[in-house]
């Protein structure tokens, strides 16, 4: 089920309104009650698959409480051991068999030898990337001992598969998030308020920005062969604003949703494109994901309490398995590559560190040195870009290629080129403003009817814009 779909639209306030006056006097038949609504969410889009989210619930909790009794050490990486190949190797069937059967028939084609890789014809689930990444943290840190395991096993399959962010995250940590169904809620009308506000902005990011930038981004990437420079320049530009304005859209409602329900989720994105240099942008975006490789691949793999060589390996390993996380094609690995040489630098320089609260704390505006830094990190940003939005390696070098040429100082002819531009600046305009607070759309603070002039304004370019039931971007790992 889409968040910017008319399902949605009905099943929101229906689930509103069951889970706080029907279920308000017993806890487990309130969660209970969100695992059936999440699965019904899920199973919207092909029932199928809710048995992958089942079967990965149920091995963790066993496993979970299997950790908890045994102290043997052996025992307990066998229990681990079985969790990883369970929930990672639905991964590798669904998301990677192919992927790797054909990368295995090129390698050995470029040493002479003909092979004819068997693959399987199968449909990727939506979100499983995400939900597994969820659930495999609740056993590993229950075999690093860090937290204990629940027995309530209502809480911890509505934990896993809590619909808000069940699709796209935020991936939550279950430090965090299944104490919150294991504890009495009582409806918070602040919050609840915040949480709608959340969702129209992010409604609006994805349905009036996003959707409106990808129609621009699809033709400029079909047809960039015959295009200039500066319209090619455009397009990837677009692209930027896109995948923001679609995933930390998708954020933002998943947060708000859950904010109507009595639950916190993590921040996910932070003004990324506000940062001033590429630690302090991944520091911003995507905040659950590059927090969860920090701590479950870069800090396993010694972090950076080892010599400066052993930093960078253990760098560039991490930037790179992300970049597979994020899809099976060889232009994902690359773009995890890159970031990771983009953080080597600083690494050197000992600056990884340096720009840890907002742009221009104490004034208005950014100075001249720290708006160099932004734009400066964002052209680098946009360059990696490229290769996340190619269909192939060769093709985004061939789109680079073209954008270096003497057409790029032409006037750029694309479509909705203006529209787009105007919709960019208020998004970042808003950012900006908003650049210290919880969101971006975090406007408590402005007289009521200021406050409802901005509500009116993006519900009616919601409205006005909304083209279909277009998917996310990310639905797609």
């Amino acid at each position: 089920m889409l968040f910017n779909s008319i399902a949605f639209a009905i099943f929101l306030p229906v689930v509103f309104v069951l889970y706080w006056f029907l279920f308000q006097k017993n806890l487990k038949a309130r969660n209970f009650f969100l695992l059936a609504a999440s699965y019904l969410f899920y199973g919207w889009w092909d029932y199928r698959f809710l048995s992958l989210i089942f079967i990965s619930s149920l091995v963790d909790y066993i496993v979970g409480l299997r950790l908890e009794k045994t102290g043997e050490s052996k025992k307990r990486a066998i229990l681990l051991g079985i969790s990883l190949a369970v929930n990672l190797g639905f991964l590798g069937v669904f998301k990677y068999f192919n992927f790797f059967a054909d990368s295995f028939a090129d390698l050995a084609a470029l040493a002479g030898m003909k092979v004819h890789p068997s693959t399987i014809q199968v449909i990727l689930p939506v979100g499983i990337s995400f939900y597994t990444f969820q659930t495999l943290s609740y056993t590993l840190d229950i075999y690093r001992r860090k937290i204990r395991p629940t027995k309530d096993i209502i809480a911890f399959f509505a934990f896993v598969s809590f619909f808000p962010q069940l699709v796209a995250g935020p991936i939550e940590r279950a430090s965090h998030l299944l104490p919150q169904f294991l504890t009495e809620k009582n409806f918070d009308p602040e919050k609840a308020r915040d949480g709608m506000r959340q969702i129209l902005w992010g409604l609006f990011k994805k349905v009036v920005i996003a959707d409106s930038c990808a129609v621009t981004v699809d033709y400029v990437f079909s047809n960039y062969t015959s295009m200039s420079g500066s319209s090619l320049f455009f397009g990837l530009f677009f692209f930027a604003f896109q995948i923001y304005g679609d995933f930390s859209g998708y954020s933002d409602i998943a947060i708000g949703t859950a904010k109507l329900f009595g639950f916190s989720l993590m921040r996910n994105f932070n003004a990324p494109y506000l940062a001033r240099d590429i630690a302090e942008f991944w520091r911003r975006w995507h905040i659950s994901l590059s927090t969860w490789f920090r701590d479950y691949v870069f800090i396993p793999l010694g972090g950076n309490r080892c010599s400066k060589a052993r930093y960078i390996r253990n760098i560039i390993i991490t930037f790179t398995v992300s970049g597979v996380w994020h899809g099976a094609n060889w232009t994902f690995v690359f773009w995890g590559f890159l970031n990771g040489l983009y953080y080597i630098p600083l690494l050197l320089a000992g600056k990884q560190k340096s720009h840890t609260d907002a742009a221009a704390q104490h004034s208005l505006l950014p100075s001249i040195r720290e708006s160099v830094q932004m734009g400066t990190t964002f052209l680098f940003t946009l360059l990696a870009w490229l290769f996340f939005r190619a269909r192939t390696i060769g093709e985004a070098f061939d789109y680079l290629f073209r954008i270096f040429s003497a057409s790029v100082f032409t006037v750029p002819h694309i479509m909705d080129g203006a529209k787009n531009m105007a919709l960019v600046l208020v998004l970042v305009i808003v950012t900006w403003i908003h650049r210290k607070r919880d969101h971006e759309f975090e406007i408590s603070y402005m007289p009521v009817w200021a406050r409802w002039i901005a509500y009116a304004a993006a519900a009616a370019f919601v409205l006005i814009n909304f083209g279909g039931e277009k998917s996310f971007i990310y639905f797609q790992f």
